[in-house]
């Protein structure tokens, strides 16, 4: 089961990237806009729930390049990829971390930091 400590490690294999504290979370940032962070389920998110269980263990929360990738990736149906009612409408997506595979979780990751990096770096980074 991946961590936040897999995360983090991640992250450094990517160029120009901090960590740091959001919300009393950690956060991924690329270039100062943050791609990726810790998203713990406030009182409202849990109540929005309902009768319905509420995902178990650590959250990650990921940067998708617009609405259209965020329906793309849910619409996949890979485990531990999901959204909440506080989310929609925002490009990004919810990974239970205790559910998602580390190739998935590596992807995800990938993905929101090229979502947040500039241009040139960017380029940079992708293969020929």
């Amino acid at each position: 089961m991946p961590t936040f400590d897999d995360v983090a490690r991640l992250v450094a294999g990517f160029p120009e990237t901090a960590e740091g504290t959001r919300f009393r979370g950690r956060t991924w940032f690329v270039a100062g806009k943050a791609f990726a962070w810790e998203r713990p389920f406030s009182k409202a998110d849990v109540k929005r729930f309902g009768g319905e269980p509420v995902p178990a263990g650590p959250i990650l929360a990921v940067s998708v390049e617009d609405l259209g990738e965020k329906e793309a990736v849910l619409g996949e149906g890979r485990p531990g990829f999901f959204t909440i009612p506080h989310f929609d409408g925002y490009p990004a997506v919810l990974v239970q971390l205790d559910v998602v595979s580390g190739t998935h979780l590596a992807e995800a990751v990938e993905d929101a930091w090229f979502t947040k990096a500039p241009d040139g770096l960017a380029a940079r980074r992708r293969p020929v």
